[in-house]
């Protein structure tokens, strides 16, 4: 668990503190697609006030300390910046805070202009430090992240900065005018237009997060919510229901019961009944699972779960429910049920990091063959539910336990082409034949070959991958494709 801090501006040039805050955006990025679980801007500034400490502080290196350890991260990231007018130097140091050591510090400079590709550096010689496994050389690592203006970036530090809901709107707009596809702006967009109420402006900003995107549950989250308040009950079925299948939060579950309530569906005591099961701590639950019952004729079951309601939070809507329901009397209105709005995806993810990290512990004792056939597995499921860059980290896992597997290249090459990297995606998927033959990387192939408009050889790598498995739907789906491709195309 990585804590990264904002950066001390140590030069005396006006107008560049927003930098400092720059850092833990472009870092926090850069590192999360590595083996890392970097530790959010929200639960940073929770751990400032419950500490006491103002967010504008520049604490001392015992006070990091002690919010890292409020936090339980393992390694914090610090450093400061300086600019001379013409030349931007970054310095970072990483602190060990199992061991109490600090690293020796690590210096990356260049123009100005180029501060985004510095702080990709910067992340290049942290991972380096941290002896993460799998990293690309540092001129390939930086290379994979496209650059961005630094107006750009401006406006997206200050948006996240930003306290009034207008002033986020107006700085995101301006990163999307200028970088459309910056997809953490257009999530910061449509997260600013629900605050504001406007659910049409909201929906419409979510929806464009892309699949695969780190942050698509998140946005699909929000996209759920705008649409429940605009009262378009199916799309935020469907938003609820896609994102329940790649992640089981209690607080998605509770969310679609709410739903289906609304929409009259008998299903939505199930997923209350799931959710208090999950989390019999969270009074909501209990609520929800009340009226539930109560709409259902189950009196009995809504007073037991009004009053484990109210062992948990004294709520006022809930004691009269109860003393309407002990009394016999028929409700002319029944209480509506409580949707979350809460999202902490980082929670379930540092749960499932510290399970894997339990597995990595017992498959480090096996030979390294089966540990990396249970990256390749994971990176398959992972590839299925749209989590591309989760899926590279362990499929790169993979590959660098066991060279020898054709499958985790053969997963390396399928990732690497939805990140439209065709060159490293035909090596891979070379490399995967020359170990074994296989559908999926002929497959991968003749999707390239199409891609560059090379008909004659994705028709070859299409015959190798039905000749290895005739009924494989991806391949005789893509075949029929390239069939109808070549019939419209004029001789």
């Amino acid at each position: 668990m990585v804590l990264v801090m904002p950066f001390e501006n140590a030069s005396s040039v006006p107008g560049i503190d927003w930098i400092g805050d720059a850092f833990p955006e472009v870092l926090g990025t850069r590192l999360d697609s590595t083996p890392l679980f970097i530790i959010s801007r929200a639960d940073r500034l929770a751990a400032f006030d419950r500490l006491g400490i103002p967010t504008s502080a520049k604490p001392s290196r015992a006070t990091v300390y002690q919010i890292a350890q409020e936090l339980d991260a393992d390694y914090v990231v610090m450093g400061h910046f300086a600019f001379d007018g013409q030349t931007f130097t970054a310095q970072a140091y990483v602190m060990d805070t199992n061991r109490l050591r600090l690293s020796p510090e690590f210096t990356e400079r260049g123009p100005l202009n180029d501060l985004i590709q510095i702080q990709t550096a910067l992340a290049w010689d942290i991972l380096d430090q941290l002896k993460v496994p799998g990293i690309a050389a540092k001129t390939q690592f930086v290379a994979q992240f496209p650059p961005m203006r630094l107006d750009a970036l401006e406006n997206y530090v200050r948006g996240v900065l930003a306290v009034n809901p207008e002033e986020k709107i107006k700085r995101f707009q301006t990163v999307v005018r200028l970088e459309p596809s910056h997809t953490l702006a257009i999530l910061q967009l449509g997260k600013a237009y629900f605050e504001t109420r406007n659910y049409d402006q909201a929906m419409n900003w979510l929806a464009k997060v892309p699949k695969g995107d780190a942050k698509r549950n998140e946005a699909e989250f929000y996209l759920g919510l705008a649409a429940f308040y605009a009262n378009q009950m199916d799309k935020a079925d469907a938003a609820f229901r896609e994102l329940s299948t790649r992640l089981p939060l209690t607080e998605i579950f509770n969310n679609l019961g709410v739903v289906e309530a609304r929409r009259g569906d008998k299903s939505a005591r199930t997923y209350f009944e799931k959710s208090v099961e999950t989390d019999p701590n969270d009074p909501d639950y209990h609520f929800n699972l009340a009226v539930e019952l109560y709409r259902e004729g189950d009196t009995q079951g809504a007073a037991r779960e009004l009053r484990s309601a109210l062992q948990l939070h004294n709520d006022g809507e809930a004691k009269g429910f109860l003393e309407a329901v002990a009394s016999g009397a028929s409700l002319t209105r029944v209480p509506l049920e409580r949707i979350k709005r809460n999202y902490d995806e980082s929670s379930f993810r540092q749960l499932a990091m510290e399970l894997q990290n339990a597995e990595e512990a017992r498959l480090g004792q096996t030979d390294p063959v089966h540990h990396a056939q249970f990256h390749v597995q994971r990176g398959q499921e992972l590839l299925q539910e749209g989590l591309i860059r989760q899926a590279e980290k362990q499929f790169r896992e993979a590959v660098t336990l066991d060279p020898q597997s054709a499958e985790a290249h053969t997963g390396l090459a399928q990732v690497l082409q939805a990140l439209d990297d065709a060159g490293s995606a035909r090596e891979e998927a070379n490399a995967s034949l020359r170990l074994k033959p296989s559908t999926e990387a002929y497959l991968v192939l003749a999707k390239l070959d199409l891609a560059q408009n090379n008909r004659g050889e994705a028709q070859k790598n299409i015959e190798h991958a039905l000749a290895l498995d005739p009924n494989n739907a991806a391949a005789i789906e893509f075949k029929r494709d390239l069939m109808a491709r070549s019939v419209a195309t004029p001789k």
